[in-house]
C-alpha cells in the first residue's frame, strides 16, 4: 500500500447526550482512491487507536448513501452506515466480540480524486442494552508532501 496521502481522522462517541462525550484526534498516512462507485480510504492502525497491526479501509459510496468500515488483522470488524438502514455487524473490542445494531443518522462528503472530506454519524445499539452512543466522524484526506 502506498501511503501518499495524510488522513485526519476526528471521533466523538456521545453517551447519554453531548454533556456525556469522548471526542479522539488521529493523524496518519495511508491511501486513497476511487474504484468504481466508491472512495477507499486506507491506513493502518497504531498504538494509539489500540489495534495496532490492524489496517482499516473506509469506503464511502460517491452518492453518499453508505459508508462502510472494515478492520482487517487481529481484531476483525465492520461497521456498515447507510442511509435508512439498520445493519447488525460484528465488532472485536479486543476483550471479545458483539454484534451491534448501527443506524446512520447524516453522510455527506466532498470528496474528489485529489482527496477531500467525508462527515458521518450513526447509533449504536444492543438489543438488551438500548442505545449505546451516538457517534460522529469527520475524515480528512489530502495529498502527502514529499
Amino acid at each position: 500500500m502506498k501511503e501518499n496521502y495524510l488522513i485526519q481522522i476526528d471521533g466523538r462517541m456521545e453517551q447519554d447526550g453531548p454533556d456525556e462525550a469522548d471526542s479522539i484526534r488521529l493523524m496518519t498516512r495511508g491511501s486513497f482512491v476511487r474504484r468504481g462507485g466508491s472512495f477507499f480510504i486506507t491506513y493502518t492502525e497504531t498504538e494509539t487507536t489500540g489495534y495496532e497491526g490492524c489496517t482499516t479501509t473506509v469506503r464511502v459510496a460517491q452518492d453518499a448513501s453508505k459508508v462502510s468500515m472494515t478492520r482487517f488483522g487481529r481484531r476483525p470488524s465492520q461497521l456498515v452506515i447507510e442511509k435508512g438502514v439498520r445493519h447488525l455487524c460484528h465488532y472485536d473490542t479486543g476483550y471479545g466480540a458483539m454484534t451491534l445494531g448501527v443506524a446512520a443518522d447524516e453522510i455527506c462528503h466532498q470528496l474528489t480524486d485529489a482527496g477531500g472530506q467525508v462527515e458521518f454519524s450513526y447509533t449504536l445499539d444492543m438489543d438488551s442494552a438500548g442505545m449505546i452512543s451516538r457517534n460522529l466522524v469527520k475524515i480528512q484526506v489530502r495529498p502527502a508532501v514529499s
